[in-house]
């Protein structure tokens, strides 16, 4: 009897999200299958009861680190993973909820919760990369489709995924999208953003908000005087909250 073909395993976590990068993934529908028929889906509660253990090839991992159980989730999945890939704007810079690290996260328990003393929290809520390595991140929120099924295509055939370092700009352009800063003097991120959605926003006549995160020629201090100082702090900080301070961006 000849032995099946070894399939990799691919593991999908949450940590704190709201699971949109996950059921993005599940939205694939006749995709996901074919990726599903290259793959053992070992660990997916969103989509399956069928939990298997590590170690895993492939690591897909949601949300922040935002208390002492995601932060020791995390390593776990760091040590059981040959390859972890960070999803979403939750899982890459912090995200929304990322907001409570300008702000008295002490009050904020006083002030929702009845037994605040029950709720624990880390003093920030950060990025994956904060606390164990992270092999690719996958920006976004949610995170695109395609670039998804793109990366996971890679990966599985054994070549390197590659990633846009270009803004939305450029991708405005390729779709034959009216500039709305110009045409409109609309308040639009595309300058500083990367590539990666298809100018999904823009497309709809609606100015990027950034959830791609900053790219890599990002020129933050020229949006701000372009957008409006206290326009563009709100938005800068509103998804993607490390864009003020991007790596290796133009201050």
């Amino acid at each position: 009897m000849n032995a099946q073909p070894y399939r990799p395993t691919l593991a999908v976590w949450k940590l704190a999200s709201c699971d949109g990068c996950q059921l993005t993934l599940l939205d694939c529908e006749d995709d996901l299958l074919e990726i599903a028929g290259a793959v053992t889906i070992a660990h997916f509660p969103e989509a399956t009861s069928n939990k298997q253990p590590g170690p895993y090839d492939i690591s897909l991992v949601e949300g922040s680190v935002a208390n002492p159980a995601t932060a020791a989730l995390v390593q776990q999945i760091r040590s059981e993973s040959k390859v972890v890939v960070a999803i979403g704007a939750c899982a890459t810079s912090g995200g929304v909820q990322a907001l409570r690290n300008f702000a008295d996260v002490e009050a904020y328990k006083s002030s929702v919760y009845p037994y605040p003393e029950w709720i624990e929290a880390t003093p920030d809520c950060l990025p994956v990369s904060s606390f164990v390595k992270v092999d690719y991140e996958l920006r976004g929120c949610p995170i695109s489709a395609k670039q998804l099924l793109e990366f996971l295509r890679a990966v599985l055939s054994g070549e390197k995924p590659r990633f846009p370092t270009y803004s939305v700009c450029t991708e405005c352009k390729l779709r034959g999208v009216t500039c709305l800063a110009v045409s409109r003097g609309e308040s639009c991120m595309g300058p500083i953003t990367q590539a990666g959605c298809g100018a999904l926003c823009p497309g709809f006549n609606r100015g990027c908000y950034g959830c791609f995160g900053p790219c890599e020629e990002a020129n933050v201090e020229a949006y701000k005087k372009l957008a409006g100082a206290h326009d563009a702090v709100r938005r800068l900080k509103m998804i993607v909250t490390n864009f003020e301070t991007p790596k290796g961006a133009t201050q």
